[in-house]
């Protein structure tokens, strides 16, 4: 079964959040093996390297090629670099495949983010050019307890707070394990010592009395909420708030989404850089802007003994084809892309371009006449799950308690779950967004301005969100090799798809090899 079916399959089987969830446990949560800035010693003696893309792995090679002594020279299919390192904002453009044109319509300051939209505190190699380029960043709320989870089927569809949630069911598992330990039922695997313990942690983890019971009290609605909040003079005396039972939560399927915040590429503290992702894409291109080609649409890639050559059309008006050669080529150009584009590779590496579809994604933003989110329930930052098809709705993590419009992430899905948006303009997709949001938020409708969606699977210069190999311990090694004068990179070419790190990381192994076929090391 390929990686594809099996998260298609628990998609139809257990709602989108849960495949959001499964994608996570399937290889995306992974630290970065960075080891600090790149050190290339020996003479390149002026060989010239030819890199396809500008991405962040494009301009990371050219960005390190040249400071090695390389000659360099980019060509890029955009009027502009970073890939899907990308932001819209108010007055960009953007056509879809099948010629679909949105102009974007945010206010002043707001933005999304279509590709990436949060980085790690363990992408050690991102943080150290962000660093290195005087990249501003600030904290991505990733966990915010109030916030919500959400199952349409479950609770009379009602949406229920995650700190209510993680706190009752916490407790009602803690209260399970502490009166098993005392009932010695686990005498076998704790001694008597590491069972009184373990029955004190579990009191103080779940919130227990000293009857080992998780009920409603003021300790437990410290973590979960009040019925009725604390205050300040006369009447202000707070009151507990009724639990929901163990019953309820395990039907309601609600505990899905409680730890997606706690794997290692989710845990505090995670980042954006300050005003959208794309402040990175233009920190690189300020770097390497010179060597790049832009609007340059690659159409034949032709490798030998003595070079490279890659031919290239006006990605926007075609006509005349130019032809730029080098000593040398790290192609960064998706598979997807890379699939129908003429070359000359051999069998083995034909075989492993062909061996990558790239995984279906769709992202709408919603901008709203006022944060409401903020205003009317509390919420700054974070995200809410739910087992519709929209997956989750995140609330932007900067300008908190500022007046005026504000954006929402408001449907982010993979897979089953994102088909029905590919499948329809782009103005359905602003509806179904709505029609699904306002389960969560009945406000979405009188507060909603415009909208911004974007299916990845019609995205020109990518065909698709990021590379999944249907067969990775068999053609990912014969990809890394060095074909026609011409090494591969981008995430696709890393053990971290999907995130700007394995780019990164990918284009400087492929500098690395490159330098030692070069200097002969």
């Amino acid at each position: 079964m390929t990686r594809r079916n099996l998260l298609a399959m628990v998609g139809a089987a257990a709602g989108a959040s849960a495949m959001y969830a499964a994608m996570t446990s399937l290889g995306h949560a992974r630290p970065s093996n960075y080891q600090g800035p790149l050190k290339l010693e020996g003479d390149p003696k002026g060989a010239s390297v030819l890199v396809l893309g500008a991405g962040l792995a494009g301009m990371t090679a050219a960005f390190e090629l040249r400071n090695a002594g390389y000659n360099v020279k980019v060509l890029e299919y955009r009027e502009k670099a970073g890939g899907r390192c990308w932001t819209l904002r108010g007055g960009d453009v953007y056509t879809e495949l099948g010629g679909h044109t949105q102009e974007i319509k945010f206010a002043e300051g707001n933005y999304i983010n279509p590709g990436p939209w949060r980085i790690p505190s363990d992408h050690f190699a991102i943080l150290d050019y962000c660093r290195k380029f005087g990249v501003a960043l600030e904290p991505f709320v990733q966990v915010n307890y109030n916030a919500y989870v959400h199952n349409s089927q479950a609770f009379g569809g009602k949406p229920q707070r995650f700190k209510e949630i993680q706190s009752d069911y916490r407790g009602q598992i803690a209260e399970l394990l502490a009166k098993a330990v005392q009932q010695e039922k686990l005498d076998d695997l704790v001694t008597d010592e590491d069972a009184a313990l373990l029955v004190e942690s579990l009191k103080r983890y779940g919130v227990l009395n000293d009857d080992l019971e998780y009920v409603k009290s003021d300790a437990v609605s410290i973590y979960r909420g009040w019925k009725t909040d604390p205050g300040g003079g006369e009447g202000a005396e707070p009151e507990a708030s009724d639990i929901i039972s163990l019953s309820d939560i395990l039907k309601g399927r609600l505990w899905n989404d409680l730890i997606t915040g706690e794997s290692i590429d989710h845990q505090s503290a995670i980042f954006q850089p300050v005003g959208g992702m794309d402040m990175i894409a233009q920190a690189f291109e300020r770097e390497v802007k010179d060597l790049i080609t832009y609007n340059a649409k690659v159409i034949r890639i032709e490798g030998g003994e003595s070079g490279v050559s890659a031919t290239w059309v006006d990605s926007a008006k075609g006509g005349e084809e130019h032809t730029v050669s080098a000593d040398y080529c790290i192609c960064t150009i998706p598979f997807s892309v890379l699939s129908q584009i003429e070359h000359n590779f051999g069998s083995d590496m034909t075989e492993a371009i062909e061996s990558v579809p790239y995984a279906s994604s769709i992202k709408v933003a919603l901008e709203f006449k006022r944060r409401f989110w903020e205003q009317d329930e509390h919420i700054y930052g974070g995200i809410s799950y739910t087992d519709l098809p929209i997956t989750l709705i995140s609330y932007p993590s900067t300008r908190f308690l500022s007046e005026g419009p504000g954006v929402l992430l408001a449907a982010y899905s993979w897979g089953a779950a994102s088909y029905q948006f590919n499948a329809v303009e782009h103005e359905e997709r602003v509806e179904l967004a709505l029609k699904y949001g306002e389960q969560i938020h009945p406000q979405y409708r009188e507060e909603f301005t415009t909208g911004v969606s974007v299916a990845w699977h019609r995205v020109p210069w990518t065909l698709g969100c990021y590379g999944e190999w249907r067969d990775q311990a068999t053609h990912y090694p014969l990809a890394l090799k060095m074909d026609q004068r011409t090494l591969m990179a981008g995430e696709h070419m890393s053990y971290l798809p999907a995130w700007q790190e394995g780019a990164i990381l990918s284009a400087l192994n492929a500098i690395e090899r490159l330098h030692k076929v070069v200097t002969g090391a």
